[in-house]
């Protein structure tokens, strides 16, 4: 065993570096970082970083001869071995600051405390407005942009260094401010976004247009595995599962699509070994055809299934994210020798930190008898409602089910015992991770890796679920909350107007249950351009449709711990 070894801990924003000897164990360990960082031994969470070393969180109890040191440092490539300590200072504190006036603060200060500044609409630019305001609230995208260093000036890269100047100006600022810059940027980025009508105003842009082609230039532009790491910093390449920029790290979903062909038997197709042998004796058959594709969101299908003949009635996000990954398509037959029905079907085998969903509101429709135009674009105004959490179990691969079920009966055990313990009428206690995550200052990443550590080393001999998708939450059970909307008034698919609904980070006092329901009804924000007030979660859950007040089209969601 090594007599000592170079360590560098991660405590919060600081790096701390000595030279540990390794014969103190974990005891000489902890009294050293105590007088350190002043955070005390027993309130300590050690997680290795580097490769080698002990799984979860460190015990007490833990051998380190048990370890190769010399090959770990080695491992490191002579560097020092990489932890993470969390934990809370425990220090004399001075008395408390005087009294500051809201009035007496500095604009930047201010908009710190009061609700967040709105962007002025510069000429129909509230499809740009909406989606600004709801990706605001995105930490591993701001992340990814504060790394982000083009390697060469072009419309593309300016986009995004004016998206970032843009939060930064929202983050400073206490009132509206013009997104001029974005704008024009916008423009020479998406020459379609420049449009102008008869008399020379802006046209309407489509908001989910936008969007898509944000996520297509962070795509492209942000593909450094640095600005990735920003993003999502305690992430590895397995959980990335292939995700090569910043965009299908965040948004991205990996669907698995299968088709099989209709004309023949689904036993003989799809089934098992058995019956597929059974099949090919009584006959040829067609396999099925498995491939891959990546989306970076999901569709809510309003009016149908995908392949635009199904009249099913929709009136539930998850009905409408069944029928789009779910259809028939015309396709050759090899072993028929002519073109076929199959059906497809669609499943996500990656799960993204980020779930965008749209509503398929508008659509194309051919006007033949026309003289003027060959189509018109609609709008479908039908009610279809929506919850604060969205559970994507039922559209997941076979591999991803078995692993989030993992989690899932984990956590209904759990729940089952504390009923228990309820009714025995023992004291039911909360993990201690909640108050020691709770001091993490809001770092959601270290909280996961917190999380993750923790339920690697009481795992036991159960076997731990593999990872689903990047920066997701340790136990991660399929199921996301709602965090933004952006929303469309108006009967006219190329005018009316956007705004956006975002949920606020704190609430401003007690949250109640909404009636008749287990809904909590928290504090949102309502972007209205350069307008901001108040709402509650009941108020976004009537964004439904079915009249001409406003209606959701784009849901996004987050993760849920």
């Amino acid at each position: 065993m090594t007599g000592t070894v170079p360590l560098s801990v991660k405590w919060g924003k600081e790096s701390i570096s000595f030279d540990f000897v390794v014969a103190g164990g974990v005891k000489g360990l902890k009294t050293e970082l105590e007088e350190k960082t002043h955070v005390p031994a027993d309130r300590m969470k050690l997680m290795a970083k580097s490769k080698g070393l002990w799984k979860g969180v460190l015990k007490d109890d833990f051998d380190f001869s048990s370890i190769d040191m010399a090959a770990a440092v080695s491992k490191s490539k002579g560097g020092p071995l990489n932890l993470l300590l969390m934990g809370s200072a425990v220090e004399l504190t001075g008395p408390k600051t005087k009294t500051v006036f809201l009035e007496d603060l500095p604009p930047e200060e201010i908009a710190k405390v009061q609700e967040p500044s709105g962007l002025e609409n510069l000429g129909n630019t509230c499809y740009l407005n909406s989606v600004v305001q709801c990706l605001r609230t995105v930490p591993q995208l701001r992340r990814g942009l504060d790394s982000y260093q083009p390697t060469a000036t072009s419309a593309q890269a300016m986009f995004l260094i004016s998206l970032r100047e843009t939060y930064n100006q929202l983050d400073r600022s206490a009132t509206a401010i013009a997104p001029s810059a974005l704008v024009r940027a916008t423009k020479m980025a998406f020459p379609q976004f420049a449009q102008t009508g008869p008399n020379g105003a802006p046209l309407q842009q489509d908001a989910e247009e936008f969007f898509s082609g944000l996520m297509t230039i962070a795509a492209g532009e942000m593909r450094e595995k640095s600005e990735i790491r920003a993003a999502l910093p305690f992430t590895s390449e397995e959980e990335l599962g292939g995700a090569s920029n910043i965009t299908d790290a965040l948004f991205g979903l990996k669907m698995e699509e299968t088709l099989t062909c209709d004309e023949f038997d689904d036993k003989g197709a799809d089934g098992d070994e058995k019956m597929q042998v059974e099949a090919a004796a009584a006959g040829p058959i067609e396999p099925p055809v498995k491939s891959f594709d990546l989306l970076r969101k999901l569709v809510c299908n309003i009016q149908g299934g995908s392949d635009g003949t199904a009249q099913t009635n929709v009136g539930h996000i998850a009905e409408g994210i069944n029928l789009s990954l779910n259809g028939s398509i015309e396709k050759h037959s090899d072993v028929l020798g002519r073109d076929a029905v199959w059906t497809r079907k669609q499943r996500i085998a990656r799960l993204p930190p980020v779930l965008c969903v749209q509503f398929g509101r508008f659509y194309w429709k051919a006007t033949p008898d026309s003289q003027d135009h060959a189509g018109v674009k609609c709008k479908v105004m039908k009610p279809v409602t929506f919850n604060s959490i969205l559970d994507v179990y039922e559209f997941c691969s076979e591999a991803i089910k078995k692993e989030l079920k993992k989690s899932r009966d984990k956590a209904l055990k759990e729940e089952e015992e504390r009923i228990n313990k309820k009714l025995k009428g023992e004291e039911v206690k909360d993990d201690d991770v909640k108050m020691d995550t709770e001091e993490n200052d809001g770092d959601d990443e270290a909280d996961a890796a917190l999380q993750a550590a923790l339920a690697m080393s009481m795992q036991g001999d159960e076997e731990a679920p593999k990872p689903v998708g990047p920066g997701l939450p340790a136990n991660f059970q399929g199921q996301y909350e709602l965090f933004a909307v952006v929303t469309h008034k108006g009967r006219d698919a190329d005018g009316g107007h956007y705004m956006a609904w975002v949920k606020a980070v704190n609430n401003s006092g007690k949250v109640e249950k909404i009636a008749d329901s287990e809904e909590d009804n928290e504090d949102w924000f309502v972007f209205d351009d350069d307008e901001v007030s108040l709402c509650k979660t009941e108020d976004v859950l009537k964004l439904k449709g079915g009249g001409d007040w406003h209606m959701s089209y784009l849901n996004f969601y987050r993760a849920k711990k």
